[in-house]
């Protein structure tokens, strides 16, 4: 029997819509840009860029979003995020869709200001993206349900006022690109999510502020924004 020198931390998972089972979360790949912004590097198709997130950032998209510590310009970010449930390396964009077990939609939360300053010193980007709780997420919907859905708006209000609005026709590279261009890097697991990028329209949250978002046939998510510590 195998001995733990201490209990490790229960597995992150999510609900899944309409059942009572879980969906284990792996670990947690996203997107650095996927949506046209209206400048110069829309004019050329750039390569995927990747980070990550550790597997403990997923929460439920519910309640109060606790505000982190370390900025003054804590951001929202919805984005697609795609659930993997089989397996498999150097994936071909025609089989990648098969690797796919559902889809949601989460909040990519960015500490903004850490962000631009990693860039300018040439560092990673973990401090700004990898905090507790920076990765809300609706129930995972199932394929089996909704089929691998490629039109659709994406949305995010804040107050009432509408921040960020585009459609996942959009979207600079499709879900089945992207699986396959992660694999080729690294083989993906049962439990991985991928989060796809956000549209434009990113700005700062305030303690207090109520977020409605969405992917229309998806998911919806409304939460508040905690106070600050």
């Amino acid at each position: 029997m195998n001995q733990f020198v201490f209990a490790p931390d229960a597995s992150v998972t999510l609900n899944v819509q309409g059942s009572e089972a879980r969906f284990p979360v792996n670990r947690v790949f996203c997107l650095g840009r996927n949506y046209p912004w209206g400048d110069a590097q829309d004019a050329v198709r750039q390569a995927p860029m990747f980070f990550m997130k550790p597997a403990s950032a997923v929460v439920p998209a519910v309640g109060e979003l606790v505000y982190p510590p370390l900025t003054e310009e804590f951001c929202h970010e919805i984005e697609l995020v795609v659930a993997i449930g089989t397996p498999g390396s150097d994936i071909a964009e025609e089989r990648a869709l098969a690797h796919v077990w559902g889809y949601a939609a989460g909040l990519d939360l960015t500490r903004r200001d850490l962000q631009m300053a990693a860039k300018a010193a040439g560092q990673p980007w973990e401090a700004a993206k990898a905090f507790d709780g920076s990765a809300p997420i609706t129930p995972v919907v199932p394929v089996s349900r909704i089929g691998h859905p490629q039109q659709g708006a994406v949305w995010l209000q804040v107050n009432g006022v509408e921040r960020q609005r585009s459609t996942l026709e959009q979207q600079i590279w499709s879900v089945s690109e992207i699986i396959s261009r992660l694999s080729q890097s690294i083989a993906l697991r049962a439990g991985d999510l991928i989060m796809t990028g956000t549209p434009p329209g990113v700005a700062a949250l305030q303690p207090g502020d109520v977020i409605s978002a969405g992917i229309d046939g998806i998911g919806q998510l409304d939460v508040r924004v905690g106070a600050r510590r």
